[in-house]
């Protein structure tokens, strides 16, 4: 298992989703990473999904309390069919099923990557380095 799969699987295991084999989780990652890449980092992707009308959840996924839920259609809305289904493809599943584990991940994703309920301004290896040390070193 690699460091993409540890950390999807962390992710999706603290907030008590079942983790399912037939879904690629580090490929939905890396769909993620790719999603904040391609937004301008992430308070580029927190911004296209506030004006996709996502703002009360993304609210609370930045926000020290607890994450508000998303459906897959609502982030297949807010990223676009396009986005959605580009990831699917390289995920080797199908659309829904992508937004489906996109729903699941993005507010935990965005949750670690927001520490103390504030999107620091370091670049985001530096945010996912520090992720990766303190879920595997403790």
């Amino acid at each position: 298992m690699g460091l993409l799969d540890q950390l999807a699987g962390q992710v999706l295991g603290a907030s008590g989703a079942q983790q399912q084999d037939s879904m690629p989780r580090s490929a939905l990652l890396t769909g993620v990473m790719g999603l904040i890449d391609s937004a301008g980092g992430l308070p580029g992707l927190l911004r296209k999904l506030q004006e996709s009308g996502l703002g009360d959840q993304v609210a609370s996924w930045v926000g020290v309390g607890a994450n508000q839920s998303v459906s897959g259609e609502q982030i297949k809305d807010a990223l676009g069919a396009d986005a959605v289904g580009q990831i699917a493809r390289q995920a080797g599943i199908e659309p829904e099923h992508a937004s489906t584990g996109l729903a699941q991940l993005l507010p935990q994703i965005i949750d670690k990557l927001t520490p103390h309920g504030e999107v620091p301004d370091n670049d985001l290896l530096q945010q996912g380095l520090s992720l990766l040390k303190g879920k595997l070193f403790g």
